[in-house]
């Protein structure tokens, strides 16, 4: 445990190195996160919840509202960890330059998954009083939840994002990985509708991280759920974050090095 505690000191240097050039631009780095929900549930969850019929006893904009949260969590993380992973590794040489100093690749990139995590966590909170002003958070242990799983949730997102940077050959290319994953993920993990367990939609989302996150946010924002469906999807999330985040680290390391 002592070991590794210089290592994890190393690695909240890289948080604290990217929040000092995240706050240079703040509002503009938050107005996306926060505005897109908020326009989602104007257009979308307020515009069409009467015409659209009751889900679970639920208007329509009652079931939207939890897929916000993690639907910032998976944006965050994903374009952090890929475009702007990317930007600080090939074009400004950041990762270059770090590597001269005693933060190692370890370090580097156990910094951007701590920097993910609070990020996301953060944004996820704020989305959240958001769902608080409109009347769509019926739990209020959902503020202090919510957050938590969305930070969770953003792990194994950022992991793609990584992978994808490991792998891309140029900027362009994430463009291809963000319209074949990224978007398939967000519009057919049950954010928009209810996916039902016995279809084949229903089957190939299991491999999703980012429904499993969808699920225990909609569990904790609705307050009901049973606990043998909380501790499924908290497992399965927990597997895919340990299983993804470990690929990054081994392809991403071999990017770092050369």
């Amino acid at each position: 445990m002592n070991d590794r505690l210089p290592s994890l000191r190393l690695s909240w240097q890289v948080v604290i190195r990217n929040w000092m050039v995240y706050r240079k631009d703040f509002l503009a780095n938050i107005s996306p996160t926060l505005a897109d929900p908020a326009l989602i549930l104007g257009s979308l969850g307020m515009g069409l919840s009467g015409y659209v019929g009751r889900i679970d006893d639920m208007s329509y904009a009652q079931f939207l509202a939890p897929g916000m949260i993690a639907t910032t969590a998976l944006f965050t993380a994903f374009f952090e960890s890929s475009y702007g992973f990317y930007v600080r590794m090939t074009f400004e040489s950041v990762f270059k330059a770090m590597l001269t100093t005693p933060i190692g690749v370890n370090e580097v990139v156990t910094g951007e998954f701590m920097w993910v995590f609070v990020r996301a966590a953060l944004m996820g909170l704020g989305v959240a009083l958001v769902l608080l002003a409109f009347g769509l958070l019926p739990n209020p242990l959902a503020i202090m939840i919510c957050p938590l799983i969305g930070g969770v949730l953003a792990l194994p997102c950022a992991a793609i994002g990584l992978l994808a940077s490991a792998w891309v050959r140029n900027i362009n290319q994430f463009q291809t990985v963000y319209s074949f994953l990224i978007a398939p993920i967000f519009y057919l993990s049950g954010v928009f509708f209810p996916v039902p367990s016995n279809s084949f939609l229903g089957h190939l989302v299991q491999w999703s991280p980012f429904y499993h996150g969808v699920k225990l946010i909609q569990f904790t924002v609705w307050g009901k759920a049973d606990w043998s469906a909380v501790l499924w999807h908290a497992g399965l999330l927990g597997f895919f974050a340990i299983l993804l985040c470990g690929l990054s680290f081994r392809f991403i390391g071999r990017k770092l090095t050369t």
